[in-house]
């Protein structure tokens, strides 16, 4: 299984993302109008717009909250949101990119900055990371959805580019703009996914001990707990029991 996805299982056991819930519905909300705003506000004629909803309601975000991020869409509302990409190194020289949606470009500039300083890190310019990255999708089953050769055929038949599949889930990898086509044809045979979604896949890892994954937690909660970033990803591995420590 892929390092993030050991780190965001472990984010999950803890509590962190109940913790923030009203702070990530706050997230969801703001993709959904941006997305309706940019679009059709029909899902069944939007793709960015359907994730959107999709990732939102695989997090329990409420059907109310998803219905009123779609109207502020329709009743002008949202569309002075910017989306920014921040690239920067944490502790250890891990590599992070934070993807962030703003209505104040430098406010929100200013604060990245300030927490990659206060955490150890240095902020890059564009393009200083995301080169060891590949932006892909990716859609995430429990293990429960089937064994590995049944997901690995479905996810093949749909247009899949990889699988990885541990005891506890699938992971389905797809080119960027496949997403959503490849994610409807594995619902037809899955059912509905734990979660869909555009990723950054890093192109190679920096292996981090115990300490630098301590660091680098803290940089992780503290740009995640900003109310402009949507998105952090970083490049990092680690071992089993490294992970099992934090």
């Amino acid at each position: 299984m892929a390092g993030h996805s050991k780190w965001a299982n472990i984010q999950h056991r803890k509590g962190r993302q109940d913790a923030a819930r009203s702070k990530l519905f706050s997230k969801f909300s703001k993709e959904i109008t941006v997305a309706a705003k940019m679009g059709d506000p029909d899902p069944d004629k939007n793709p960015r717009l359907r994730l959107a909803i999709k990732e939102a309601k695989a997090q329990s975000m409420p059907k109310d909250n998803i219905e009123r991020a779609i109207k502020k869409a329709m009743g002008g509302e949202g569309d002075n949101y910017e989306e920014i990409r921040y690239e920067g190194y944490g502790p250890g020289g891990v590599a992070v990119i934070v993807e962030a949606m703003t209505d104040n470009r430098n406010r929100t500039a200013s604060s990245v900055r300030s927490t990659f300083t206060k955490f150890g890190g240095n902020l890059g310019e564009t393009g200083s990371v995301a080169f060891m990255f590949e932006r892909v999708g990716e859609i995430v089953y429990p293990g429960s959805a089937g064994d590995a050769d049944t997901v690995m055929m479905a996810a093949i038949e749909a247009g899949a580019q990889d699988v990885e599949s541990s005891e506890d889930e699938h992971v389905i990898y797809t080119a960027d703009t496949d997403l959503n086509e490849v994610a409807t044809k594995m619902e037809a045979d899955l059912g509905e996914s734990d979660s869909t979604k555009l990723i950054w896949k890093p192109s190679n890892t920096t292996e981090m001990d115990l300490e630098a994954m301590q660091k680098l937690m803290k940089l992780i909660d503290a740009l995640e707990d900003d109310d402009d970033v949507q998105h952090v990803t970083s490049n990092f591995s680690a071992s089993d029991e490294v992970l099992e420590q934090l």
